[in-house]
């Protein structure tokens, strides 16, 4: 004889209307509580997501997105192109954002593009196709279609950097630009007088500001700006170790150069060894960026490192922030890089940089390498 199995019932799934009757409270008011909305107080929404968690109380996504037309997704499109410079910092970065995405129980979309225009297409897609409620922009420029996109389709936005014209921005930064000039201090302190730049790409808006604070952290040292010591786009190693190659046969070279980003500074290392100079010693180097391939350099590069990690979550936070209402003015914050000394730089040599006999510059009379 057959003897029936009796499953044990399904247990029924807590929904909104179990948190309202349980707390006394409308189910707009739950809503908002749970989706982090400044206009509920903070005890509000404490009580509700701590009777949420004890009830086990998980909403779903898609009538969440129906009843809140947000699709609870936060976007980023990276640049994967030729010459991108997103790679030295992007896994700590995505962590931090990943992370503090997590913490809201929402999602990153992440997509990349191979140029500019490809990446603002993907992003007009991501907003016709409702994907994504908000974007993080890494990588801002003094003038950026990404932003100019974002302000026209009133999409919520928040800039890992600035931009020229603020408008409507909200961002997260860190301060290059005192970087830089604490970066030329540090090295009249050592004794140099002769202090070099190499900057970035100069679409970038880091690349102004960043040359901005090298000319503060002369005029702070009583050192007189001379432009034949600086020079700009290199953002590769391949760059820097042409653009230092310039500045190191100059009649007058400089002892020491600052670099707007880590890569160039090794691409420095690579001209230096060509010429016999060893850097810390002949040659001066301090950088920017604080990437892994800094402390493995030979001798080990004086950065100011940047704490991507922390810096995507603050992005994220930020960003929620403005979904939710926020004004983008109250959103902008600003922090400092930190200095990890290294090898790469001490006192100024007692004899000059230049004089030394290199495949370029052997056979060449005196006075034709300025």
């Amino acid at each position: 004889m057959a003897i029936a199995q009796h499953k044990p019932a399904l247990k029924r799934r807590v929904t909104i209307n179990d948190l309202a009757d349980e707390l006394g409270l409308a189910k707009g008011t739950i809503s908002r509580a749970l989706n982090g909305y400044p206009d509920i107080s903070a005890s509000t929404r404490v009580r509700v997501t701590k009777a949420a968690e004890r009830m086990g109380y998980q909403p779903l996504a898609q009538a969440q997105a129906i009843r809140t037309g947000l699709a609870r997704s936060l976007g980023l499109v990276l640049n994967a192109g030729p010459g991108n410079t997103h790679k030295p910092f992007l896994t700590d970065f995505l962590d931090g954002i990943s992370r503090a995405v997590s913490k809201e129980n929402w999602s990153l979309t992440v997509a990349t593009a191979m140029d500019e225009a490809d990446e603002v297409a993907t992003m007009a897609r991501l907003v016709n196709e409702r994907k994504v409620d908000g974007f993080i922009l890494p990588r801002t420029k003094v003038v950026d279609p990404r932003i100019d996109l974002l302000r026209e389709r009133h999409v919520p936005f928040v800039l890992y950097g600035r931009t020229g014209d603020p408008t409507d921005c909200a961002w997260f930064d860190i301060a290059g630009e005192a970087a830089i000039r604490d970066a030329v201090m540090r090295l009249h302190g050592l004794g140099h007088r002769r202090i070099g730049f190499i900057n970035g790409a100069s679409v970038y808006n880091y690349a102004p500001l960043r040359l901005q604070g090298y000319k503060e952290g002369l005029a702070k040292s009583d050192l007189p700006f001379d432009p034949a010591l600086t020079r700009s786009e290199a953002i590769t190693v391949g760059q820097g170790e042409r653009k230092g190659g310039e500045l190191l046969q100059l009649q007058n070279p400089p002892t020491a150069i600052v670099c707007a980003l880590d890569l160039a500074a090794l691409g420095v290392y690579r001209a230096a060894q060509m010429r016999g100079l060893d850097v810390g010693h002949d040659l001066s180097v301090v950088s920017y960026d604080g990437i892994p391939e800094a402390a493995t350099a030979s001798p080990p590069l004086t950065t100011f490192a940047v704490d991507t990690r922390a810096a995507g979550s603050r992005l994220a936070s930020l960003l929620f922030a403005r979904i939710r209402g926020a004004a983008p003015e109250g959103l902008r914050e600003t922090v400092s890089a930190h200095l990890i000394a290294r090898g790469s730089d001490g006192p100024a040599p007692t004899k000059p940089t230049g004089g030394f006999e290199t495949p370029s510059n052997k056979n060449q009379p005196k006075g034709e390498n300025t």
